[in-house]
């Protein structure tokens, strides 16, 4: 790989940035760009032959490829568009916006404007977003040795030749797939309808994560995407499928670490926007935070009265956020793969339910256990009315885990049935939802237990 440093120890200079380039792998380039400023990277891709700075602009991987692509003179940037595969020059050029946007739509030519064109004009995130228009098509009545052929002549400019779709000869609707082995395989004579399966297919409107486990569950290259009358209008491949996990994983795994979802490289984002991700939802949880103070508030006179009960709050609290966080995270794993669906969240309740009382009933045991430890061995005297306190300890746990295992199981449900991401029920926010319940948990079991003798 190049060593950026040395190519950088007399300063930048595009020409020997470009110069190095020469002969390195397409991601090795691209890691080498990603060290640039946009319109730097845009200078070096100037001076790289068509085809190498396509490839490079095609990858996924580019940081800022839509601000490298403005930066470009207008005459290049449309080149190198009209070169790209037709979903990833989408992507950029959904992220521009105008005058540039028109004046680079418009020094596409016409087959490149109407494909991007027909790209945005679907809702972000569903296959007809994903999808490329650069796959392999013939019609029913060819052979084999005249799809073989065409292959030859346009495997370049296409995405993907491992399927190849058969098309009806009047109608135009797509009838078949074949693929690349069983075309190789098969006879030159034979009609290449003879080698076709019945193609399994998605609309364009289908979201992303359920085109996602369509080519999961049948192990395909590629899924075709046709429209209500049977026209194939693209694919999305496998590698766009890959992609498409990723951002979704991460931005999972953002919100559900209390935080508004980036979709820039952690190093490139500006300052002030990361202030503003972070920021939002710790002011939320912290003004959430502010009801477990309320709640301490309402029994001042309880603490008073038995301080001793303020030496197992952070446990009780922690215990039912630790549990709420575990249900929240497998209930949204599961939402997310299908596992289980709204219908059923009865059963999931009916299954936490005892879950939660076994768990708590488990921690329970433990800290009565160690309260036992503690007042038998000298290391702390919980005073006379000891058992006592172990007792409302251990019921109190036995409550608190119990909600929070129901109730983190409930929110992702209850979130999704408002049309909003499950995965928004953070872990900080299961957490901050227990922590109030648990305190009013346990100082209501204290006061049933405790009344006249500590309480």
């Amino acid at each position: 790989m190049t060593n950026i440093q040395t190519v950088f120890d007399d300063g930048f200079n595009p020409a020997v940035v470009a110069a190095s380039l020469a002969g390195e792998h397409v991601a090795d380039k691209v890691d080498v760009l990603n060290k640039l400023e946009p319109e730097e990277a845009a200078a070096v891709l100037t001076l790289l032959p068509r085809e190498s700075a396509v490839e490079i602009l095609d990858k996924p991987e580019l940081y800022f490829s839509a601000e490298i692509v403005e930066a470009l003179p207008r005459a290049i940037a449309s080149q190198l568009l009209a070169g790209m595969s037709a979903d990833m020059a989408a992507d950029i050029i959904q992220q521009i916006e105008d005058p540039v946007k028109t004046e680079l739509m418009q020094g596409l030519d016409e087959a490149s404007r109407t494909a991007i064109s027909s790209l945005l004009a679907y809702p972000d995130n569903t296959a007809g977003a994903m999808m490329t228009t650069e796959f392999v098509s013939v019609p029913g009545n060819w052979t084999v040795a005249q799809t073989l052929e065409h292959l030859r002549h346009v495997e370049r400019t296409r995405e993907t030749i491992y399927a190849i779709y058969v098309l009806d000869t009047v109608t135009r609707r797509l009838v078949g797939a074949v693929s690349l082995r069983r075309l190789i395989s098969g006879e030159p004579s034979a009609a290449i309808l003879s080698l076709a399966t019945d193609p399994i297919t998605t609309l364009p409107l289908t979201d992303r994560e359920d085109v996602a486990r369509l080519i999961a569950r049948h192990d395909l290259l590629a899924v075709p995407v046709v429209d209500k009358m049977g026209h194939l209008l693209g694919i999305v491949t496998f590698d766009d499928i890959i992609d498409a996990i990723i951002d979704e994983n991460t931005e999972d795994v953002q919100k559900f670490g209390g935080m508004e979802a980036i979709d820039e490289p952690y190093l490139q984002i500006g300052f002030m926007n990361m202030i503003r991700k972070r920021g939002v939802w710790l002011c939320l949880l912290f003004l959430s935070e502010m009801l477990t103070a309320s709640a301490m508030q309402h029994f001042e006179s309880e603490l008073e009265k038995a301080i001793v009960l303020t030496l197992f709050i952070p446990l009780i609290m922690s215990s039912g956020g630790n549990s709420g966080s575990q249900a929240t995270s497998l209930l949204i794993r599961a939402l997310a793969l299908r596992d289980v669906r709204l219908s059923d969240w009865w059963r999931v309740a009916l299954r936490e339910l005892p879950t939660g009382i076994l768990l708590g009933a488990m921690l329970g045991a433990i800290g009565v256990l160690r309260i036992i430890i503690w007042q038998k061995f000298g290391f702390f005297d919980y005073g006379e009315h000891w058992v006592l306190v172990a007792l409302t300890v251990a019921i109190a746990l036995v409550g608190i885990v119990t909600f929070g295992s129901v109730a983190g199981a409930m929110l992702p449900f209850g979130l999704q049935k408002l049309g909003l991401d499950p995965a928004s029920a953070s872990a900080p926010f299961v957490a901050t939802l227990v922590d109030v319940t648990g305190l009013v948990i346990y100082f209501s079991v204290a006061l049933m237990i405790l009344h006249g003798t500590l309480l």
